[in-house]
């Protein structure tokens, strides 16, 4: 029965995320996180960082790593053929279809009208990370700081954002590593005492 769960909750998203990554990780959200609840809030916002900063799609990378927390390297193979499948049976179809309609008014129209639905999701979902970020922070200030120079990073010094993800992801492990280790000093040196 979770296999069939796993296949159908991707299946759904291969279909419907029309676009590729950006309109399919609210997908997954709905699916993984709110309608079955596979995995947590912050399991999915540290694998979808996790996700974004490697290469390759993000729905594979997503589909394998949900899938091997349900079910293991089983589920993560169905996750896998289940968010792929819609997307090359529709593909193989569509593409027909809009080579040969492509300068139709109805069909440019459709396409057209598809990026202001992407940006809208994406930035609903955008909003609703940085709302639980910034309640479960126990350091405002450095939330703060991030988020700016991050900002400063990607609009105004053009960088890519998987290198802010990546020096993200560094910062945040050498961070986590220095407060474990001086947490350790701490208690060692009051068990000593």
């Amino acid at each position: 029965m979770v296999y069939w769960q796993l296949f159908l909750a991707f299946f759904r998203i291969g279909i419907f995320g029309f676009g590729g990554g950006p309109t399919m990780v609210p997908l997954f959200y709905t699916e993984c996180v709110k309608k079955y609840k596979w995995v947590t809030d912050e399991d999915f916002s540290d694998n979808l960082a996790l996700a974004n900063a490697l290469p390759g799609p993000i729905a594979t990378k997503l589909a394998a790593f949900i899938g091997y927390r349900v079910k293991g390297w089983m589920g993560a193979l169905v996750a896998n053929i289940a968010v792929v499948l819609p997307l090359v049976l529709v593909m193989i179809g569509l593409l027909q279809v809009i080579y040969r309609w492509k300068d139709a008014p109805g069909v440019y129209g459709m396409i057209q009208a598809i990026g202001p639905v992407i940006a809208v999701m994406t930035g609903v979902l955008t909003w609703e990370f940085l709302v639980k970020g910034w309640k479960g922070a126990a350091n405002k200030t450095g939330v703060s700081l991030s988020l700016g120079l991050s900002l400063v990073a990607l609009l105004f010094l053009d960088w890519h954002p998987g290198i802010v993800v990546g020096i993200a992801l560094v910062v945040s492990f050498a961070y986590s590593t220095w407060f474990v280790r001086k947490r350790r000093k701490k208690d060692s040196k009051e068990g000593a005492a």
